[in-house]
């Protein structure tokens, strides 16, 4: 009784770029399989799976075809925009489901053309004979073609709306909606929102480039720190002299700016060039000269 209530429901056409969308679906659904599968082995020795690569992708495919389109005569993406497929070869305009041939042409042209695809190359490229040979020859022929039909058939389904695939135009299978779709609402708040969040959006992307994030960051720290006095003794240098003012690490290669603190060569060297109103951030004193440290810090230091 359910079923004869269920053939009773008229159908819904489905508009282009729906039926685009859950091709997409499928693909991403099939790659994500795919990969997580594919994580299952990663203990093993690599390549292990590119011998019975194309078998494995087969057996994925039978058993996703076995839960969406056997059972509920609709794929992930389909079933995710609320698409059915309909036998469209059936005379009333009513709801019709996908015949039980339908469904295992499907599986053959969709599981078993790819499968054939991917493994033909591999049976007649190890094979020198004339036979082999013409027999791949016709085989790329044959692919060809098909792919030329998909283009036309596209082309054709860009103008009439209907049969997205050359398998739905072949088979007689078409996407209807499952229940009427309903127009959408969208409340001024929400679009209001939406607009103020975009619109300050673009202002960081625009402002952000423009703020030197390092000097802010050496500022900060400059006002967080206390500030050490200036001394000109060479006591107070040695004592600056043990650790790099940016690093805070023993320095390589000392050099000074021109205030009692010292820097790594390479550390006051890169952030110069990196802004040329660099100061120094424990006394904020800009940069006079860069030389090299006199003093001779005596490696005993160290222990």
């Amino acid at each position: 009784m359910a079923s004869s209530i269920g053939n009773e429901k008229n159908v819904n056409p489905v508009l282009r770029i729906s039926q685009l969308d859950a091709l997409e679906l499928n693909k991403a659904l099939e790659q994500l399989v795919w990969s997580q599968f594919t994580s299952c082995f990663h203990g093993f020795k690599p390549g292990v799976l590119a011998h019975f690569e194309p078998e494995v992708k087969a057996f994925l495919c039978l058993i996703l075809w076995r839960f969406t389109i056997y059972s509920k005569n609709a794929t992930v993406g389909q079933a995710i925009l609320n698409i059915q497929y309909k036998n469209n070869l059936s005379q009333t305009e009513k709801y019709q489901p996908l015949s039980k041939h339908q469904k295992l042409w499907y599986l053959i042209f969709t599981v078993g053309g790819r499968w054939l695809e991917e493994r033909c190359y591999d049976l007649f490229s190890n094979h020198q004979q004339q036979s082999f040979c013409k027999m791949k020859s016709f085989i790329t022929f044959g692919a060809g073609f098909l792919k030329l039909c998909g283009l036309l058939n596209f082309l054709i389904f860009l103008q009439k709306g209907t049969f997205a695939t050359l398998t739905e135009r072949i088979l007689g299978i078409r996407s209807v909606f499952c229940k009427p779709q309903s127009v959408r609402q969208v409340g001024f708040e929400y679009m209001n929102r939406e607009l103020l969040w975009h619109g300050f959006a673009e202002f960081l992307i625009y402002l952000l480039p423009l703020i030197n994030i390092q000097k802010l960051k050496l500022k900060i720290t400059s006002w967080c720190l206390p500030i050490e006095g200036l001394s000109s003794s060479e006591n107070t240098l040695a004592g600056h002299s043990r650790e790099c003012s940016l690093c805070g690490e023993w320095p390589t290669m000392p050099h000074t700016i021109g205030c009692p603190h010292v820097f790594c060569y390479y550390c006051i060297k890169s952030n110069y060039l990196f802004d040329m109103y660099f100061t120094c951030p424990k006394c904020g004193s800009e940069v006079h000269t860069l030389q090299p440290l006199k003093y001779k810090i005596e490696m005993t230091e160290l222990h």
